[in-house]
């Protein structure tokens, strides 16, 4: 597989036989990204199932980087050196078992917490808010409405840099704040969740009600990501950028949203270089006027052009 970086070309794509799998060398990633910004990958993978996944990690020598659907991704203009691992079709199964429900680390948050509704397994409405997959749910515990990803997880299953595979409980993962233990080459491949038995229509009900709040409060339609910065201990990220003055603060074509100030907007022309500066400028502002130090929510990976 390390040979394939030179025996393809941009348009290329193989099948990799010894393990199974697609690759595409030089893959433009900003149409994966909810930016719609950012370089190529050295070679993009799609693994068929989860020995194919842990074969090719042991056979690839390069670094790694594992992406989902982007919408917590920045991906810088000069891409990703390496095997961008972006797990598809094979991992995006969902099964019921009683009060639990088992789904691949490809499943989009939404069509999960769709899923546990239709089977009457609440505790899982707050994923209908969350612009992700479940692989990146629980890599960042993720979480809104006062639940986060931990609260619900039971155990993942996770291959590792050395191909190994292991099922891990909750507790082994060292979840926090939008944070979990598991190295950034570490890939999440499934997950199991727990709920408690409810009716169906309820369910439906309060995720519509939590839908329609996200609609009101969050630049749902535009090319954006999810909420740049982490919220500090007892701060509301917003504010502190509110605050500041950074409400429509623009660099380039990338401006902080005049909706809610915690996100940043491609208007369409804007580079993944504009939309770190902005959100660097949004740091500047918000440590100068109130000394909190903003930590990125938002994934920022590659190199610069």
């Amino acid at each position: 597989m390390k040979g394939m970086v030179h025996a393809l070309s941009s348009s290329q794509d193989t099948t990799l036989p010894s393990f199974g799998g697609r690759v595409i060398a030089r893959a433009p990633l900003a149409p994966y990204t909810w930016f719609r910004v950012g370089g190529p990958a050295e070679l993009l993978y799609a693994p068929n199932d989860t020995v194919a996944l842990a074969q090719a990690l042991i056979a690839w020598e390069g670094p790694i980087t594992p992406i989902g659907v982007g919408s917590n991704l920045l991906v810088r203009d000069g891409g990703i050196d390496g095997l961008v691992v972006r797990l598809g079709r094979g991992f995006a199964d969902i099964t019921v078992e009683g009060n639990r429900i088992r789904a691949g680390a490809a499943v989009p948050d939404a069509k999960l917490a769709q899923a546990a509704a239709n089977a009457g397994i609440a505790g899982l409405e707050f994923l209908r808010g969350i612009p992700g997959t479940v692989g990146g749910a629980v890599r960042m515990n993720a979480g809104c409405h006062g639940t986060e990803t931990c609260d619900r997880l039971i155990e993942a299953t996770v291959v590792f840099r050395d191909g190994t595979i292991e099922t891990l409980a909750h507790t082994e993962l060292g979840s926090a704040y939008r944070h979990c233990d598991l190295p950034d080459d570490a890939i999440v491949t499934e997950a199991v969740f727990e709920g408690t038995l409810d009716n169906s229509a309820a369910i439906q009900a309060r995720m519509a009600d939590l839908m329609t709040a996200r609609e009101t409060a969050q630049p749902v339609r535009e090319k954006t990501g999810g909420s740049t910065f982490r919220n500090p201990d007892g701060e509301s990220a917003w504010k502190l950028i509110d605050a500041a003055g950074c409400r429509g603060l623009r660099v380039g074509g990338a401006q902080v949203s005049e909706k809610h100030c915690n996100f940043l907007i491609n208007h369409g022309d804007a580079t993944a270089a504009d939309l770190e500066a902005l959100g660097e400028a949004v740091r500047d502002r918000v440590r100068a006027t109130s000394g909190h130090n903003l930590h990125w929510e938002i994934r920022r990976v590659g190199e610069a052009k």
